[in-house]
């Protein structure tokens, strides 16, 4: 356990793996969606179609951002 800014862009996954590829897919869906409940299928769908792999790759992604962290003494770190 170490000290770090919950908002930290070091550790937040939602920029470098599982919500970028999500991003990218949505990206190249050029539609527009009816209401939420259309995209919240299309969004559940993706999800269901990634392999276990994809998100195991994500988490272990993970450790070399916390050990870059924990050897910065909690400082932000260049990707």
């Amino acid at each position: 356990l170490f000290n770090h800014p919950p908002s930290s862009p070091d550790l937040a996954p939602s920029d470098f793996h599982l919500f970028l590829h999500l991003k990218k897919f949505l990206s190249g869906q050029r539609q527009r969606f009816e209401n939420d409940r259309e995209a919240e299928m299309v969004v559940t769908q993706w999800f269901q179609s990634q392999a276990a792999d994809f998100y195991d790759t994500g988490i272990q992604k993970l450790v070399p951002r916390y050990d870059k962290c924990l050897n910065s003494g909690g400082e932000y770190v260049e990707k």
